[in-house]
């Protein structure tokens, strides 16, 4: 993602649906954050934490590919339940890559949390920025908010968030309108066509989408819409009918989803997108295996749209 302003420093904010304490201890204690630490398909194990300013935590990150990364974090100041300040990337051999402040606050019952990453140079921040995306980084984010989630209430949901260079108007018009809905949402290499498209609170879409050999139908049913910050719909995988289907490559998957979409103003050019999905009604346990096992596929899957989306907002960044 171009940088509009040249800053050495990354910022990340996420809001949480948990009290400060609850998020908190997620990020302290090694057992929770065994949980949700590091990109998708990441473990991690912890050899010590001592979670004080001078103190260390060492850990090392298993990968998918089953490489291992050691990571030796030193702590710099903890303020209980509002701050966190420590060196990231760093180990015995390797010194720190930048450092991290991390502010806890009470947003109503629930937990902002403002990430900063500061770096040496703009350069180096752009280049930090880009390797994170890489390697599914901020899905450390999304992780984080899912085990909270399932902390809290049991359910297993999905969270993905992307930050786009695009005012709240903008971003707004590319997920309700269907022209251009239509030219980012499908997979990759997948095209799609609207069939029937009533966007608002009670109205339905009905559309095709077709990649290689393979032609798939589904629909939604729109349940709530607030311009211009959230929508709410269900979706399902049909046939050509609008009989109930599953995905051709996927028979064993939830019937029907529910998608919450959050649009958050970032800055007068700078919108943050965070899309929730879960599976609603009668589901089993195999087909909630399967979702689940799939998360790491659904980031992939979303990953691309927004980078088409990216494609289609660059005529507007002027």
């Amino acid at each position: 993602m171009p940088v509009k302003n040249k800053s050495s420093e990354i910022r990340i904010s996420r809001v949480y649906d948990a009290p400060v304490q609850t998020v908190w201890e997620a990020w302290t204690d090694p057992e929770q954050v065994a949980e949700w630490w590091g990109p998708r398909g990441f473990t991690l194990t912890t050899h010590t934490r001592d979670l004080r300013p001078g103190g260390h935590w060492h850990y090392t990150m298993h990968g998918p590919d089953g490489a291992d990364y050691a990571n030796k974090t030193k702590y710099l100041e903890v303020e209980k339940h509002a701050r966190l300040v420590y060196d990231h990337g760093g180990n015995d051999e390797r010194a720190p890559l930048f450092c991290v402040t991390v502010l806890f606050s009470d947003v109503k019952g629930k937990t902002r949390m403002e990430l900063t990453m500061a770096l040496p140079t703009p350069e180096a921040a752009e280049n930090t920025r880009q390797f994170v995306k890489k390697a599914g980084g901020d899905a450390t984010w999304d992780r984080l908010a899912e085990y909270l989630e399932k902390a809290s209430s049991g359910k297993d949901i999905f969270v993905i968030h992307r930050t786009f260079e695009a005012s709240l108007e903008k971003m707004w018009e590319m997920w309700t309108r269907p022209e251009h809905f239509s030219q980012w949402l499908p997979p990759t290499g997948f095209t799609m066509q609207f069939i029937r498209a009533d966007i608002q609170p009670g109205g339905d879409t009905f559309y095709r989408m077709t990649g290689g050999n393979l032609t798939m139908y589904g629909r939604a049913h729109y349940l709530k819409i607030e311009k211009p910050r959230r929508l709410v719909y269900t979706q399902q995988f049909c046939d050509e009918k609008e009989s109930i289907a599953r995905h051709p490559k996927v028979p064993v998957w939830p019937e029907t989803m529910l998608t919450t979409v959050t649009l958050t103003e970032e800055g007068p050019e700078r919108t943050r997108v965070s899309v929730r999905w879960e599976p609603q009604g009668a589901v089993t346990s195999e087909e909630l295996a399967v979702f689940v096992n799939l998360r790491a596929g659904m980031t992939q899957g979303w990953t691309g749209s927004f980078d088409k989306l990216e494609v289609c907002l660059a005529p507007e960044r002027v």
